[in-house]
């Protein structure tokens, strides 16, 4: 008899569903950030080669968020708000974007090391 737990879901989705994200693989890290924008929606990204996460329903059901150093976008559902993922504004070869683990089970979050970053003040990891 096998004790082993299973794989938490690389499916994920925003509240209401409009927006489903698959992860290719499971993060082994992720990063709580304490800038204004991630500490209010209480964002925990693990962070991807940009294109290799699939996203469904993005753009027709999303909404991006622009704001400091317009460097990159945050992107929200439409109907239920929930913050999904970053992606660069400018992707270059090499680029990467963040998906928020909140939108999966939380076996996900269990599995991997959540790093503190100060984004609000040293731009530096805080363990």
């Amino acid at each position: 008899m096998s004790h082993e737990l299973p794989t938490p879901s690389l499916h994920g989705s925003c509240h209401c569903g409009a927006v489903r994200i698959t992860l290719p693989f499971l993060p082994g890290e992720a990063t709580s950030c304490n800038c204004s924008l991630c500490r209010r929606s209480g964002v925990i990204c693990a962070y991807y080669e940009l294109g290799t996460v699939s996203v469904q329903g993005h753009p027709e059901n999303t909404e991006d968020y622009v704001w400091g150093d317009r460097t990159l976008r945050n992107v929200r559902c439409r109907t239920c708000g929930i913050f999904t993922h970053w992606e660069p504004l400018d992707p270059k070869p090499g680029a990467r974007h963040g998906v928020n683990l909140r939108n999966f089970e939380p076996k996900i979050l269990e599995s991997v090391v959540v790093r503190r970053f100060d984004g609000a003040d040293t731009w530096t990891f805080l363990d």
